[in-house]
């Protein structure tokens, strides 16, 4: 059942009236996750307060896992310096620009302090902190070392982002390439083409094969545009909610992906970059093997990933050596199975797979900066064989009747 924090953040605003130490009646307002919150801030303050009115004011931005990130980077760096846990939500809340990372950060730092541990604070939020998060912050606390694990899943964080957004800026050229030439195309089928067709039949003779194949593809356009777009955007819409929703369709999406030429490689390079980051950051706080591939196989974002990691989960739970494991699952590169096996080896695979994954994040960082490179001379010849042909179509006409004359 969906929580309401699931649902999303609220912010609130409550006024309040009471008396101070001296008796006074005093008023105010403060943005807090609760009555609970706004009574244990005024107690803090020597005020008892006597009335808790909630005022709703309009939502904050949406939390994206960079605000997470960032949250995460701060508490560590304030619990480094000795700041204590209470004061740092306070400080981190009040200085986040996001209402809706306020009012999380709010309830959170209520929770705790009633006395609920950090990690179930956190395990009520699950559309914001993740097992593996949860999980590490629970093995901080339980070693007394949390600031130590939230410095570390502050760097992951930031790098699982950080691939994230390269992969992004990857794709999005080639499609906004696309959106951009369908409207070009459009626009010329709809009022360009037309104005030709009318200068054309005054000419009464016949024309060549490819402009009344353009023409005919005009007609079409203007009389039925509007099912196009329909079945274009509807079509869009139903796959990707067919992607998001069901478990079939992701798996196969998600190995279409990887056979991609050139972005498939790079969609692969990053999975594994995930993956070992992953694993890596959980051996280091301590995590059993089995416990930790728990949360590796979602981390890489990609199905067949995910059940190369159940079935990786399920040989070491009956005594198979991880390296075996991940060899037997036949999707990972040899880099990575000889870099796991000398950190079995020398029992340092925390230290190891961190290695691969330096390695393939900077992989990645350079296949980006090199498909720039590559898919400009590709979508060149892209944009003129669609336009280009549909030019050249249009004036074949004029050709021939100079030819005629």
């Amino acid at each position: 059942m969906a929580t309401a924090a699931s649902r999303g953040i609220k912010d609130f605003v409550f006024e309040w009236e009471g008396k101070d130490r001296n008796g006074k009646i005093v008023r105010g307002e403060v943005r807090a996750g609760g009555e609970n919150q706004v009574q244990a801030t005024l107690r803090r303050q020597g005020v008892l307060p006597t009335k808790i009115k909630k005022r709703r004011t309009g939502s904050g931005k949406k939390i994206r896992p960079k605000d997470i990130a960032l949250f995460t980077r701060q508490m560590a760096t304030m619990m480094k310096a000795g700041v204590p846990l209470l004061q740092a939500f306070d400080i981190v809340g009040r200085g986040n620009a996001n209402t809706s990372v306020t009012k999380l950060l709010g309830n959170i730092r209520a929770d705790v302090e009633t006395g609920t541990s950090l990690n179930a604070a956190f395990r009520k939020y699950p559309m914001y902190f993740d097992s593996l998060y949860c999980n590490l912050v629970e093995a901080g606390e339980a070693a007394g070392i949390l600031e130590a694990l939230l410095d570390r899943l502050a760097t992951y964080m930031e790098k699982t982002e950080a691939i994230k957004g390269k992969i992004k800026s990857a794709l999005m050229y080639p499609i906004s390439v696309i959106i951009v030439a369908f409207v070009v195309v459009t626009v010329i089928m709809i009022f360009v083409i037309p104005a030709f067709k009318e200068v054309f039949t005054s000419f009464g003779a016949d024309l060549p094969g490819p402009t009344l194949v353009v023409m005919a593809m005009s007609e079409f356009f203007v009389k039925y545009w509007w099912l196009i777009f329909g079945v274009i955007g509807g079509g869009f819409y139903f796959f990707m909610q067919a992607w998001r929703r069901s478990e079939k369709m992701q798996v196969v999406m998600d190995r279409l992906m990887l056979k991609i030429p050139v972005f498939g490689d790079l969609i692969n390079k990053s999975a594994v970059a995930r993956w070992t980051r992953t694993l890596s950051t959980m051996f280091a706080a301590g995590v059993p093997l089995v416990e930790a591939l728990d949360s590796v196989g979602g981390a890489a974002g990609n199905a067949v990933y995910a059940m190369a990691t159940d079935k990786i989960q399920q040989e070491v739970a009956t005594g198979t050596s991880l390296t075996a494991a991940m060899t037997n699952a036949n999707v990972f590169p040899t880099m990575v199975l000889q870099m796991c096996a000398i950190g079995e080896e020398s029992g340092s695979i925390d230290h190891m797979l961190g290695k691969a994954a330096d390695f393939y994040e900077e992989e990645v960082d350079e296949m980006v900066k090199g498909l720039s490179s590559l898919m400009e001379p590709i979508i060149i010849v892209f944009l003129g064989t669609i336009i280009g042909g549909i030019v050249v179509s249009m004036y074949l006409p004029i050709f021939k009747l100079g030819q005629v004359v």
